[in-house]
Formats: structure tokens, sequence, C-alpha cells
């Protein structure tokens, strides 16, 4: 916050009627600048105002039908709220960072349409303690099912193009080595699997946020006789919070949110880690559309896959937001603490960074083209068939201990020839594994080898169709 605007905080916090100040008679002063700097969440809170909005027409009505506003002055307030949410809507709402918060600036607005005096019965029955919890779970329902819709199209995205490449090849890799041939299918249905449990796991924290603590006031619930369940339905929740003080104190629902993203960042971390390496010319599997990579302000030569690298960035940024929120909880006494405020700005900013990462992923995986020939080379090199050929061996009834060790002697006698295991004389393989002395070729071929994978979830390409299949019918 500027000088210039803190100090105006002092008349920015005192109301046209004889200088009250907004939050009450116990403190006069208006706070020195550098804690009014501390304390303001303006500009982190400004994502919630629709929903601050929203929730104070609906406590308007349930004021009026307490009796406590005439229709002239519910009509009045309404149509005040009404306006702001429509200047927050067009962006022309005149924010001031001298008002501490959003509640205050929304309320601000509303003393200049109707009066101090109408305007001061907004605040009736409610505090800043239920109002920010009932805002923020309304911001994360909506922002959820964004998410959601987000994981889907990612998801769609991604069985498209294994459909695309049901026939492509590549190497499987353990430990960043060559391990064996997989089809390319496989590998992209692998990230489909877990973007599903993300989707789970966020559906799961939808549930529990889905509840209004709207009438849990400061900590010990209402003064006035609301109808929290009305109201929460009036606000679009299925249910209300049990505990007015668990329900102010507590912020596990935006934990429980966080823990899902950061989940579904790893993720997608891995998705776009597979594109950085197969990016490379060593690999040289897929290339990254000119509208998710970037050249170098040096190096003429380069393509740079920055997008899949800053998603693995914002992945380590919402770890670090989950590891700070855990931290600000974990001892707090129960009850409202200002503490609470610094979890609002990583919550907001994880849940709407992993929003624009999903989008942008998305967009990467679409456009990539995928190279099968550099594909189906590097799976029949690095000695890729060695499982294989051992299973072979297993189904001559050689012992797969045995098989094992007669086939990595093979793997370091090629290694010692510079060539691949496939590549040996045949006379050679004839004299080390007389039990296949009826396979033409002795070494399978890449297409045996995937074709061998043929268990519930394996590579072989029925059962690549199969899971092909159950993902477009999961995913409507």
């Amino acid at each position: 916050m500027h000088i210039h605007a803190l100090s105006k905080y002092a008349h920015a916090l005192m109301s046209a009627d004889h200088d009250r100040p907004l939050w009450g008679s116990r403190v006069r002063s208006p706070l020195k600048p550098a804690a009014a700097a501390l304390s303001s969440s303006t500009a982190v809170d400004r994502p919630l105002a629709a929903y601050d909005v929203a929730a104070s027409r609906v406590h308007v009505a349930e004021l009026h039908r307490l009796g406590l506003l005439a229709d002239d002055g519910r009509d009045r307030l309404d149509a005040a709220l009404a306006e702001v949410a429509e200047q927050l809507d067009d962006g022309s709402f005149a924010w001031d960072e001298a008002h501490e918060d959003v509640h205050m600036n929304v309320e601000a607005a509303i003393r200049d349409r109707v009066g101090p005096e109408l305007a001061g019965q907004l605040q009736a029955g409610r505090s800043r303690n239920d109002e920010i919890v009932t805002d923020e779970r309304l911001w994360l329902l909506d922002a959820m099912r964004q998410l959601d819709n987000g994981l889907h199209r990612l998801q769609a995205t991604v069985v498209r193009r294994a459909n695309e490449e049901i026939e492509t090849v590549l190497p499987a890799h353990t430990h960043t080595q060559p391990a064996q041939p997989m089809l390319l299918s496989h590998h992209l249905l692998a990230h489909v699997e877990a973007l599903d449990r993300d989707r789970e796991r966020l559906a799961g924290a939808t549930a529990r946020v889905d509840r209004s603590p709207a009438g849990s006031a400061a900590s010990v619930g209402s003064g006035l006789p609301l109808d929290r369940e009305a109201v929460a339905t009036a606000l679009g929740f299925s249910g209300v919070t049990t505990n007015s003080l668990d329900a102010v104190a507590d912020r596990d629902y935006a934990v429980e949110v966080i823990g899902a993203c950061s989940t579904a960042f790893i993720h997608l971390s891995r998705l776009a880690a597979d594109f950085v390496l197969w990016s490379t010319p060593y690999f040289g599997f897929v290339r990254i559309s000119d509208g998710y990579a970037t050249g170098s302000s040096m190096l003429p030569n380069k393509r740079n896959p920055d997008v899949a690298e800053l998603v693995r960035g914002r992945a380590a940024r919402a770890n670090g937001a989950l590891a700070g929120m855990l931290g600000l909880l974990t001892g707090l006494p129960l009850g409202y603490h200002r503490d609470l405020q610094e979890l609002r700005g990583p919550m907001l900013e994880t849940v709407e960074s992993l929003a624009l990462c999903l989008e942008a992923i998305d967009g990467m995986v679409a456009e990539a083209t995928f190279d099968p020939d550099r594909m189906a080379e590097a799976a029949s090199s690095g000695h890729a068939l060695a499982t294989a050929l051992a299973e072979r061996l297993l189904a001559a009834g050689v012992p797969f201990r045995d098989a094992h060790w007669r086939v990595g002697e093979l793997v370091t006698e090629a290694e010692v020839r510079g060539c691949d295991l496939s590549e040996l004389p045949d006379v050679r393989l004839r004299e080390a594994l007389p039990e296949l002395a009826d396979h033409e070729p002795m070494i399978p071929s890449l297409a045996d080898a995937i074709a061998n994978a043929d268990v519930i979830g394996g590579t072989a390409p029925a059962r690549v169709r199969q899971a092909l299949k159950i993902a477009k019918e999961r995913l409507g």
C-alpha cells in the first residue's frame, strides 16, 4: 500500500455518521501506516467480492423476514448491492486500498449509496468472521467446478492423442533407462488415470466445502434467529455447518482443496517433464508446437519447452503453499485469529494457477507432433528386448533366474561388441540359447514383446484398445 493511501486510512475507517470507526468504539484511533499495510487484505480479497455481495443480498432478505428492515429499506439495500455487483462485473467498481478488506469496501460503497443509517443494518447478526468463510467457500465451489472441467478437457485431449497413436511404439523407462517396449497410447493413458484420481480428490473436497457457515457470526452463532438452512439454500449450498466455532476457526476445507490441487500439479509436472525430456534432440520423440515453445535471446538454434518447465515450477509453488497453510493452522488455539487471513492469498493463487496450467498443458498436448519412427528406433535399442527374451526362455522350460542370468551375459557381450542384443550373430545366439532353436528369429520382435504384456492394465494392443474404450465412456 502506498504511503499516501495509508495517510487516508484514518478517514477511511471512520463513517460519515459522527466519524464512528466501522469496526466499533473499542478502538478509536486509526492504525499506524505499517500496521495498516500489514492489516489490509483488499488487494488479495478482490476475487471474493462478487460472492460477498451475493451473500449480503441474501442476508438483507433474511433481515427483512425478521422485521429488521422495512420493505423500502430492503429494496434500497438490494438495489445498491445489485449496482455494486454490476460494477464488480464490468470492472468499474472503485476499490479503495485504504479500506481494510473486501467487506469494508462493499459496506463503504453501500453507505455512499443509501447513507450510513440504513447501511449500518448490513452487519446486524453477522461478523466478518463468518462472512469471509462464506465468501471463500462460495468462491471455491465455483473454482472447483472450473478445475474439474479443466481436468476433464485435458483427459479428453490425452485420450484423443492416445487414440491417434494406437500403433506407435516407444521404450518404457525405469530409472530413466530403457526398460521394455510399450505403446505410446499406454503411456498417455497412464496420465489419464492419474488425472481421474485428481478429479475424485477434488470432488471429495468439494463435498466438504459445500456447507454454509453463514449465521455462525463471530464464534458462538448469530444472536438473531436467522434461518441458516434457508440462507444456505439461497446461496447454493447443499447444507450448513453444524458448529459455529468450528465454522469460523478452521480452514481445513481450504487445506484439503490445496492438497488436491498440489497433487494434481504433481501429475501435471510429470506430464510436463515427459515432454521436456522427449523434446530434446537426444530423444526426439516429440516436437512442441511454436505456440508452446520459445526461442533464446542468445542461441539461435534453441527451441525451449518453457511452458512445460513453467508448469513444473508452478507445481513447486503449490507444494510450498500447502506447506505454508498447514504451518499456519498448526497449534492455533480454537477460535478466529487474524493469522487465518494469510491463508487466503495462497489458496486463491494456487487454484487460479492450476486452472491456467491445465489450459496451457492441454494446448501443448493437443498441438504436439510425435515422431513414431524415432520412438520405434529407440524402443529397439538399449537391449530393450532382453526381458521378452528371458520370458521366451521361461516358456521353453528354463527357470526364470537362469534365463535372467543367461540373457544378462548376452547383454554384456553385446556391449563389449558395441551392438544391441538383437544384433548379436545368430550363431552365437544359437550356441547360448539352444532351447530356442525352433524360434526364427530367436530374439522376439517389438510386436512380440508388447503382445506379451497381455494382462489387465498391460500394454498389449488389445488391452490398450479396451482401456481406450473405457476411458472414452468414462469421459462421456
